[in-house]
């Protein structure tokens, strides 16, 4: 498969767009106006469609609303399910298939208030950039935008982004051990750049997860958020109650799919897995 250079930059430039905003929204409060699509366009030097391509995605997201001869506004907060698991049962199988990587774009650029603040780093301090499609037997599967702190990575390569498992190049070449990550996943539709990566219509659904990962010294190591296809991806959760309960065994070689949310009674600690399934292209 051939990626679209056209379709590759207007999903990065609308990408670079939606922190812009994301920012703007994380510095106000539920109900605080944001700055008229003139002035962000002004602001941030972009056209209009590409503006609105960004918005669009953070409003179908419940982060923005917009309301008709006013303007736009930061959405009211949401309500988050919090999962936790007993650390010594806990288990990640990972998902089918033979994954693999293809790199659009490797740049190391200032963290920015947003993402410095993930990483718990100033917003000059410098970061490792990547947008990398991620593929299934050949076949697009989803978009991730990882952020690493530069001083972690400082020699990162385009292969190790490509080739190979990237916690085990970061044990193995850079002494970084990954040990735990928080992660969130919503539902969300395609934008027509990201649509053209995947190879889905405009506007299919899709899952949005956001990670972030920390190592055994507790520092953060990276900040991602990836796009998962809704029509060839699905989380299937195995869940144990109980104090006692085992894990469930690992599903073998493959990728790590994330961790959901759920409903669980209080008190005793929740043992669970959680394994990815890609369905078949028909």
């Amino acid at each position: 498969m051939e990626i679209d250079a056209a379709a590759s930059g207007a999903m990065l430039k609308r990408e670079r767009v939606r922190y812009a905003i994301l920012e703007l929204v994380e510095a106000r409060r539920p109900g605080d106006a944001i700055p008229s699509e003139r002035v962000l366009c002004a602001e941030l030097g972009v056209s209009r469609p590409t503006l609105r391509a960004a918005v669009d995605e953070l409003v179908v997201a419940g982060l923005l609303v917009r309301e008709h001869g006013r303007g736009m506004f930061v959405a009211a907060e949401k309500i988050t399910q919090e999962l936790i698991s007993d650390r010594n049962a806990f288990s990640l199988p990972q998902a089918g298939g033979v994954w693999t990587s293809r790199l659009l774009e490797l740049r190391t650029l200032p963290a920015g208030a947003r993402v410095g603040r993930k990483l718990r780093i100033s917003p000059a301090a410098e970061i490792r950039y990547i947008a990398r499609l991620r593929l299934v037997d050949g076949a697009p599967m989803a978009i991730e935008h990882l952020h690493l702190s530069a001083d972690l990575v400082p020699e990162l390569t385009s292969d190790e982004l490509e080739q190979g498992d990237l916690y085990e190049h970061l044990r193995d070449r850079h002494d970084v051990q990954v040990s735990e990550a928080v992660q969130s996943i919503e539902p969300t539709v395609v934008t027509r750049a990201e649509a053209e990566l995947l190879d889905v219509p405009e506007l299919s659904p899709a899952l949005l997860f956001e990670r972030l990962t920390t190592d055994t010294r507790n520092r953060p190591v990276e900040y991602v958020h990836s796009l998962y296809r809704g029509d060839r991806y699905r989380i299937v959760s195995r869940l144990a109650l109980g104090p006692r309960a085992e894990p469930a065994p690992s599903a073998g070689e493959g990728h790590h799919p994330g961790i959901p949310p759920g409903d669980f009674s209080k008190g005793d600690p929740v043992t669970f897995s959680t394994r990815g399934v890609v369905q078949q292209a028909l």
